[in-house]
């Protein structure tokens, strides 16, 4: 039977065991051997990656054909408005390809978040809001590419979700059995 493991990825770790010297992997948060990582986050994203040892299987959760609804919390620069929620739903434009609608709503900062090691950079004149995206595909940045077209760049972001599979209480570096 195929083990499949939760961990909450933190900030600055790359989403593979190997790298170069000096750079975080999660060979520092998962020591069980033969598990890989079925899709990835950006060093600078955080939250709920999914590992496993059955190489199909990892191939079926990466695979955007596969639609496993991905939900994210994004931390964004600026005020959201209506008008910038109506385009990050609608297929938008990032130039290379054109997102899928996807739901997105703006949400308040999380209770249970914990703090971010570095902090995000803060300015006191520009305030910054919460939004949380339901999307069935995952391009490279694509999250962070979205909310900088609408004018709302992305300071921290976070996944919370893969299909069924739930980040939960989980604290970064820790993992589970799914």
């Amino acid at each position: 039977m195929a083990r499949i493991i939760l961990l909450n990825k933190p900030y600055g770790v790359l989403s593979q065991f190997t790298g170069e010297p000096g750079q975080r992997t999660l060979a520092e948060c998962v020591s069980e051997k033969g598990v890989y990582a079925a899709g990835r986050l950006d060093a600078d994203s955080e939250g709920l990656l999914l590992l496993t040892d059955d190489g199909a299987l990892q191939h079926r959760l990466a695979d955007p054909r596969h639609k496993q609804v991905k939900v994210y919390l994004a931390q964004v620069e600026g005020l959201v408005t209506p008008e910038a929620l109506s385009k990050l739903q609608a297929p938008l434009d990032l130039g290379d390809f054109v997102t899928r609608p996807c739901r997105v709503r703006e949400v308040g900062e999380p209770a249970w978040l914990w703090p971010r090691n570095p902090p995000i950079r803060e300015r006191k004149a520009i305030p910054t809001s919460w939004l949380r995206l339901e999307l069935r595909e995952g391009k490279n940045r694509q999250v962070r590419r979205m909310t900088a077209r609408v004018g709302l760049p992305t300071l921290r972001l976070l996944r919370i979700s893969i299909g069924d599979w739930q980040l939960g209480d989980l604290q970064p570096g820790q993992w589970r059995l799914a």
